[in-house]
């Protein structure tokens, strides 16, 4: 709650995690799913900073739940393209690595807060 969401480790993660996407992405001619997966990867660290600067650890609590879905959303996608040869697993990998530990952080911070509200 608006303790300066640059300063969690989390939301410095997701939004590398987010630059790496765009970045893995860059030559992906399937387009729709190229902005599908940069849309989630961008919307990891937006919901996070969004909840950060919420009023209350409830409405905060919610955004990072939000969060969370959208990087559910990531790894799928990023699974989708790599199974159908769109990405190689040498670049996915890596991401999903990342978005694991995001995960976990985003767990431990959603506890931490939950149990504030």
């Amino acid at each position: 709650m608006g303790t300066g969401f640059h300063d969690l480790r989390v939301w410095n993660e997701a939004k590398a995690l987010a630059v790496s996407t765009y970045r893995a992405t860059e030559g992906l001619r399937d387009f729709g799913l190229r902005d599908q997966i940069r849309r989630a990867a961008a919307s990891v660290p937006s919901n996070i900073a969004e909840g950060d600067e919420r009023d209350t650890d409830k409405d905060c609590v919610r955004c990072f739940y939000i969060a969370k879905g959208s990087l559910a959303e990531l790894r799928t996608q990023l699974e989708i393209a790599s199974e159908v040869g769109a990405l190689p697993e040498s670049t996915v990998k890596p991401l999903l690595e990342t978005a694991a530990t995001v995960a976990r952080q985003l767990g431990a911070l959603i506890k931490a807060r939950s149990s504030r509200a």
